[in-house]
């Protein structure tokens, strides 16, 4: 055990030294080449435990900010995760492990179209736009993957007196966020020449895009395996409850899990199945209040007074489909880039009052599809979101004459 203890003391001291070296201005190839050769394999908690240590001796968190990329490039392939816990399926964390596989994906995806930027001709720039704007819409979602950790994972660290990683982390998130804004801003400027667009893919997309394929391997080599030794099951289960209130990336949970032994789900917690809600024309159990939203001929779907989707209607035929992964987001994002400014159009309208309603209809697979937006307004008027109600109305079409309630088989 002593000899043990021993190479982990040893561990610490040398990534510490080695780490400090690199904030005192050493290059990371010569950093990373002495780290190879003196440690092959550092358990991640004392990756952990080394940064908590040099914030709290002093080295500001900015700095250690500053360098976070350093740091993780320094370590990569050194870090050992072989002894953490494994993650059950479904288990919140494997949601996450899930968001991060679909993230991965859409930034290879958009580091694919950068890189044959050069390549491309000037006549194919528009195009080219308009497909990484699809690409960094999406990637917008990451944000609901951050808050999570930040609102949900993180305060269980902090109570267990690590303070330091998250707070670096969270300080990513933030410039990580900057650049994907920054780039849809980018994007939206489609009279560019070539040459500064390219300049501004290097500035800022680029960036954006290594922004979130590093994060994910600072969450897996480090956070997830940290989180899953940490956290109890009582931890994840709030954690869980919690969770779509914030909602998910990319990703649908196809199912809630729970506790070993658990028979609670996550849906009875807020409010319980029995207890009626009391509104201004009668009284509705949560439980009601579902069906009825499931059976209406109708899809609903809400968006609130920023622009956050925050409910949809699940009935079994529903025209357009609807995942929780929507939840949350950005209403201009659930729309193709060509069609986002009309969104934003409306949203406007409704909240100036200048319109109640927008109604649009569509052929699609021979149905006639019935689209309408209507603004949401409490008893003084004032804005409360937007209701999109969408219906299939092609045997409405059809109807002839009368059928009165006494002609019911």
């Amino acid at each position: 055990m002593s000899e043990q203890l021993d190479n982990s003391a040893f561990r610490k001291k040398r990534l510490k030294d080695l780490l400090l070296r690199l904030h005192d201005g050493e290059s990371q190839q010569s950093v990373q080449q002495e780290l190879l050769a003196s440690l092959s394999n550092i358990p991640y908690g004392e990756v952990v435990e080394v940064e908590q240590q040099l914030i709290q001796e002093g080295l500001p968190a900015e700095e250690i900010l500053r360098l976070c990329d350093a740091h993780s490039a320094v370590l990569n392939g050194s870090i050992d995760v072989s002894a953490a816990r494994k993650v059950p399926v479904g288990h919140p964390l494997d949601t996450f492990i899930h968001e991060n596989k679909a993230l991965l994906e859409v930034t290879q995806q958009a580091i694919k179209i950068i890189e044959r930027l050069p390549s491309e001709a000037e006549g194919s720039l528009p195009g080219t736009i308009l497909e990484l704007t699809g690409l960094f819409n999406k990637l917008l979602d990451v944000d609901k993957h951050y808050k999570r950790k930040e609102y949900l994972a993180f305060p269980y660290l902090e109570k267990i007196g690590v303070t330091g990683p998250p707070k670096v982390m969270w300080g990513k998130h933030d410039e990580i966020r900057g650049l994907l804004k920054g780039s849809i801003e980018v994007l939206k400027t489609t009279d560019v020449s070539k040459d500064d667009f390219l300049a501004a893919a290097e500035l800022l997309l680029s960036p954006a895009l290594k922004g979130v394929f590093d994060m994910v391997g600072k969450e897996e080599q480090i956070l997830f395996p940290m989180l899953m030794d940490s956290l109890t099951e009582a931890d994840w289960w709030e954690i869980e409850k919690q969770s779509m209130e914030i909602g998910y990336c990319l990703y649908d949970p196809p199912t809630a899990w729970r506790p070993t032994g658990s028979s609670e789900t996550p849906s009875a917690e807020s409010p319980q199945h029995g207890d009626s809600i009391k509104l201004s024309t009668g009284f509705l159990t949560v439980e009601e209040l579902q069906s009825l939203f499931s059976t209406l001929p109708v899809d609903v779907t809400f968006v609130d007074r920023d622009d956050k989707v925050r409910f949809y209607s699940q009935g079994k035929d529903r025209i357009f489909p609807r995942t929780r992964a929507i939840i949350n987001r950005d209403v201009r994002h659930c729309h193709p880039p060509a069609s986002a400014h009309i969104v934003e159009k409306i949203l406007n309208d409704f909240k100036s009052g200048k319109q109640e309603r927008a109604p649009f209809w569509i052929n699609m697979g021979g149905r006639l599809i019935h689209i309408e937006y209507l603004a949401l307004r409490n008893d003084k008027g004032e804005y409360l979101g937007t209701i999109e109600v969408t219906q299939d109305v092609t045997g409405h079409r059809q109807l002839e004459g009368e059928q009165r309630i006494l002609s019911y088989k």
